[in-house]
């Protein structure tokens, strides 16, 4: 028996597998719930995302989709929506190539022509971060107001503080880089993949799961550590020892630190030194007439505000917007009361659209920052059959996460044998 400690869509998804493999698991969640970030609430009727409010489609996760009967609850954004950033007092449409670039109000004739001279830099260095390697292959002007603001909300980061290989890497190697940026995205111009939610939220995706498994799936069981024992590992849980071929650990990092300092120490200690990125969610209530998906800010805007996301557009969500605020620039900004919070979020939107806005709800959440802690990661062994498969240890995103629990799974079967 293979067992899964959490349940979030990465324990969800490779239950799904292994069940589909006939290999006998189980799946033990400390919570009372299952999705783990992944997260719907309702407030006044209206779908509120305390989690991923998206998710991009892959062959593999519509597959999923319709194994677990979910199609009719399938929604999918307009295809034709722009991301925008605000940048010196005004939204701007994020260019989709050279030749929206070059006609862009986001850019000076000097930052234009370093855009044309873009497939002349050379490609990935080693020790280079992210905020290094974007500049020199952009500009500073790209950099500034759009590369980067773009890739550091993804994970509420500091690009400065990311090395290429930890993080930008992957996406460079699936956009199809080798060294010019730009043509690679002209290659790609108009092949993305949809853009999808459920009529009911994301929270969808987990409770299917949940609801196909749960024969298997133990909540409120919380695991307080894990050991090597004859053969297999041994799993220490508040409702006794379960014994076990494999365990698989995809809890966040500092968690499955604590379940390893018995049984790998040095590995517990790398875990322990990687950073996350603390996060201020508010839901806002708005009557704003807007176009688009969302907008980031720019380097150069003194904002709290790292992006917004137009759930109103995307989904129809009834005049709902999502503002995230904090991250790796002001982490202490969590602290803040609830109203503070609220209050910054409402003021920023109304100065970035000239619309008003009412907050709904503030929460908090906190992201893998993929930043230079990663280096703990390098060279890290484990013992055999303790496995991790986590947002924190390859892709992030639903799709990442569904693709990686499918290879996992692949390749306990094949240990099996």
């Amino acid at each position: 028996m293979i067992a899964i400690v959490g349940a979030g869509i990465t324990g969800l998804a490779l239950a799904h597998y292994l069940s589909a493999l006939g290999i006998e698991y189980v799946v033990l969640e400390a919570g009372e719930t299952v999705g783990g970030a992944i997260r719907t609430v309702r407030e006044d009727g209206r779908v509120l995302e305390l989690g991923p409010q998206r998710m991009r489609t892959t062959r593999e996760l519509e597959r999923l989709i319709a194994e677990l009967g979910l199609s009719a609850e399938r929604i999918e954004a307009p295809p034709d929506l722009a991301l925008l950033v605000y940048h010196n007092g005004a939204l701007h449409r994020v260019p989709t190539g050279l030749g929206q670039a070059l006609r862009s109000g986001l850019f000076g004739w000097r930052g234009k022509l370093r855009l044309l001279a873009e497939p002349l830099t050379g490609g990935i260095r080693r020790k280079e971060t992210v905020a290094r390697y974007l500049t020199r292959k952009l500009g500073r002007e790209a950099y500034e107001r759009v590369a980067g603001p773009l890739f550091g909300g993804l994970y509420a980061s500091d690009p400065a503080d990311m090395l290429v290989r930890h993080s930008l890497a992957g996406l460079l190697r699936e956009l199809g880089v080798r060294r010019s940026l730009m043509l690679a995205l002209r290659r790609r111009r108009g092949g993305g993949s949809a853009v999808v939610s459920f009529r009911r939220g994301m929270q969808t995706l987990p409770d299917a799961l949940y609801e196909h498994h749960r024969e298997r799936i133990r909540l409120s069981t919380r695991v307080h550590g894990v050991r090597e024992a004859r053969g297999g590992v041994e799993l220490e849980t508040d409702r006794g020892r379960i014994e076990a071929s494999d365990v698989v650990l995809t809890t966040p990092a500092d968690v499955t630190a604590a379940l390893l300092r018995e049984a790998a120490p040095e590995a517990a200690e790398r875990l322990e030194r990687l950073r996350y990125n603390p996060l201020a969610i508010v839901h806002l209530h708005s009557t704003a007439r807007l176009d688009g998906s969302g907008y980031q800010v720019s380097f150069s805007e003194r904002l709290e505000t790292r992006g917004v996301t137009f759930n109103a557009n995307l989904f129809g969500r009834d005049g709902v917007y999502t503002a995230f605020l904090g991250g790796a620039r002001n982490p202490g900004l969590v602290d803040l009361p609830d109203f503070r919070i609220a209050a910054i979020a409402s003021a920023e939107f109304e100065l970035v659209t000239g619309a008003e806005a009412r907050a709904l709800r503030v929460s908090r959440t906190r992201m893998p920052a993929w930043d230079r802690s990663w280096t703990a990661l390098d060279g890290l062994e484990l013992p055999p059959r303790i496995h991790l498969a986590a947002n924190y240890e390859s892709r992030a995103g639903i799709p990442g996460r569904v693709a990686r629990a499918r290879q996992l799974a692949a390749a306990l079967a094949a240990g099996r044998n």
